[in-house]
């Protein structure tokens, strides 16, 4: 294979026609911030014009490693000296990605490799509102924007290149220490990638809409019909990075509610709770005038996260719009805050397991008005029915792993007797076909968490306690 660097517009057009890229080298912008890592397999082409809108105009390929170029057949490209990119339809490669055969490896594979860079830009984000929090306690209110925006922004860029990798790192089951810090970093991650899915999926619908050439929306003056197909987008990504800014900034209010009242382990009093509503609509809302923030999307934001999301929505605040003046973006802000709260230890109860979590939601939210089920699907979409971490039974009686939303992708970790298996067994992908009745989940049995069988999970798959 040559090493000649290849056009991202002729990439583009593979991935157009159903291709898979990988490149086997890692990609950075100009900043030295990693965009692309080695080992992904590319099959959306977002994915290749986030590397264009940084600079990027061509990629080359490691010869020496598992990358290439594949059509929608499986045939592999050659590579000109010039970086041409042709197809031998003649010679198909046997195991392209994607295939049956080795794909669960190969996304164990791409798993690994997502937590690795997931989990260093997690801590850097959590050290950034760290930072931000002690800057406001020692100064009376005043942080750093500038910086807090550009760590938001590398989580953005890394989120829309890869979906929604934080859903594959543990959550913190044991205490509840840092809770601030990874709440904000987890609604950031959680609400950016549902963001980024209701945009996709809303603005399809709108230009499906449009394009059906439905009465009053023809363009009388368009002669030809020459239209673009997908003009309109809900969310622009500018507006994006700022939606993620108030998804991380959410909580910031919090820091204005005494530690002994904001970790109480008993019941909190009436006078209690109401300074804890304070934290979005006044203290919040103070903060960001104190640091002349008057972005809209970020004030919406930390003022209504809690606000009522439907007519007749109980225990929602402040009160003072109506739930259909609530934007979707603080909407989805909510579901995020809501999911991460309920699946992480507090001071006052244990962390819930996810499937139940994810189920509790959409029974809350579902049927209440239009524009909130598309905000809801999106959110159930994105997090998945049974998201990674969670434990479930199969119907022979073993528990297994979640290890990924989509199939899903489990591992089990007991024999059919409840006891922890000695080997390392092989994932069971539940999307397959071909999985036996008796290895599938099964829905009848009572769900459990991951502290409850904490003692049967094996060393690789326990949480860290420290």
């Amino acid at each position: 294979m040559s090493n000649a660097r290849i056009k991202i517009d002729d990439l583009i057009g593979v991935i157009n026609q159903g291709g898979k890229i990988k490149t086997g080298v890692d990609v950075y912008d100009d900043q030295d911030v990693l965009l692309l890592e080695r080992d992904v397999l590319i099959e959306n082409v977002r994915t290749l014009e986030i590397l264009k809108e940084k600079g990027i105009n061509s990629l080359t390929l490691d010869p020496g490693s598992q990358s290439g170029i594949w059509d929608a057949q499986g045939n592999q490209a050659s590579i000109s000296k010039d970086g041409n990119i042709g197809f031998e339809t003649k010679v198909k490669k046997k195991h392209a990605p994607g295939s049956a055969l080795g794909a669960i490896e190969k996304r164990l594979r791409e798993i690994d490799s997502l937590k690795t860079i997931a989990t260093q830009k997690y801590d850097h984000a959590k050290e950034n509102i760290k930072r931000v929090l002690t800057d406001i306690r020692e100064t009376g209110g005043e942080f750093d924007y500038d910086e807090v925006e550009t760590h938001v922004s590398e989580l953005v860029e890394f989120l829309t290149v890869t979906e929604n990798p934080f859903s594959y790192l543990t959550k913190e089951i044991f205490t509840y220490d840092d809770y601030l810090y990874n709440h904000s970093v987890n609604v950031c991650a959680i609400g950016t990638a549902v963001v980024n899915l209701f945009n996709t999926n809303f603005s399809t619908v709108i230009n499906d809409h449009l394009n059906a050439g439905a009465p009053g929306n023809s363009d009388p003056y368009d002669k030809k019909n020459n239209k673009e197909k997908n003009s309109y987008k809900c969310y622009h990504m500018e507006e994006i990075q700022e939606i993620s800014m108030g998804f991380f900034l959410h909580d910031i209010g919090k820091v204005m509610v005494p530690d002994k009242v904001l970790n109480k382990s008993g019941k909190l009093t009436a006078k209690e709770f109401d300074l804890v509503k304070r934290h979005s609509h006044e203290f919040g809302v103070e903060l960001l005038e104190k640091n002349k923030l008057k972005n809209a999307f970020i004030r919406n934001i930390v003022k209504y996260h809690h606000a009522p999301l439907y007519v007749g929505e109980d225990r929602g605040y402040p009160e003072e719009r109506h739930p259909n003046d609530i934007p979707l973006y603080v909407k989805i802000g909510k579901l995020a805050d809501i999911y991460d709260a309920m699946t992480s230890k507090r001071s006052y109860k244990e962390a819930f397991n996810q499937i139940n979590v994810v189920t509790e939601i959409f029974r809350q939210y579902a049927k209440k008005d239009t524009m909130l089920q598309y905000v809801l699907h999106s959110f159930v979409k994105s997090i998945g029915i049974y998201p990674p971490g969670s434990i479930v039974f199969l119907r022979n009686g073993q528990m297994a792993y979640v290890l990924e939303s989509a199939g899903p992708l489990v591992l089990p970790f007991t024999n059919v007797r409840g006891e922890t298996l000695n080997a390392k067994p092989n994932p069971m992908d539940m999307g397959d076909s071909s999985t036996k009745n008796e290895f599938r989940i099964d829905n009848r049995r009572s769900i459990k968490t991951p502290l409850e069988v904490y003692n049967l999970l094996p060393a690789y798959l326990q949480p860290k306690t420290t």
